[in-house]
Formats: structure tokens, sequence, C-alpha cells
């Protein structure tokens, strides 16, 4: 269920990135009929969890990634360590950082360049231990 979330989320984040004209729920709302109310739910949490931390996130991927600058990341990947550093540092709820790194891995394999996986398991391990 939350991996459905967490690409949703992405989803919908990328989306963003070029058309801010469309508020977040009403575009997770083109998915009612896709998704379960709970994925929809965490998605929305998400979304605006990344939204409402996204300078403090974005302070933290470049505190942890060494070589490049965050306006220098692939969006997708970019989207993808704001979700999981949301997860880890400012959710009401914390999820344990090995469980979300080894999701954001698995979820940028899916969707971002090839390296993306051990890209976005370097930046967010360093996260985690700082």
């Amino acid at each position: 269920m939350r991996r459905s979330a967490r690409e949703l989320a992405l989803q919908a984040l990328f989306q963003r990135e070029f058309t801010t004209n469309i508020p977040f729920p009403q575009f997770l709302g083109l998915f009612e009929e896709k998704f379960a109310n709970e994925v929809l739910a965490y998605a929305q949490t998400l979304v605006e969890g990344v939204a409402a931390h996204r300078d403090s996130l974005d302070q933290i991927i470049g505190q942890s990634s060494r070589h490049w600058k965050v306006d220098r990341i692939a969006l997708v990947e970019k989207n993808i360590l704001r979700i999981a550093l949301f997860e880890m540092k400012f959710s009401s709820q914390p999820v344990k950082p090995s469980i979300v790194i080894d999701e954001a891995i698995e979820i940028g394999k899916k969707y971002g360049s090839t390296e993306a996986g051990s890209f976005i398991n370097g930046i967010l391990d360093h996260a985690a231990k700082s």
C-alpha cells in the first residue's frame, strides 16, 4: 500500500514541477477509482509534507550530496529523495531509515536513471547518519 502511495506522490510532485496551477488534491482525485482510500490519503500526506518542508528537504539533500548541487539533480531522483527524507525526518509518524531507503532505491530503479538506485542510496544513507 505504501509503495503505491509513494509512487503516486512521486507522480504528483513531478507533475507539479511543470503545472503549478493544479492543486494536489485535485491531481490525486484523478486516481480515486484506481487506488484505495488509504493509498490516496498517504500519497496526499507525502505530497503536502514535501511541499511544506521543501526548502529544508533540499537543504538536507545539498548537505548529503558531495558532488551535486540540488538544482542539477534530475527531477525524478530529487522528488524521490524529498519523499524519503520527509518520511524519515519530518513525518508525524517517522518511518525507519532502512525501510525508507530500500523503498526509495526500488522506486528510483523503476522511474529514474540507470544509476538512480546507487545515487539515492548514497544520499539517503548519509542523511540518515547525520
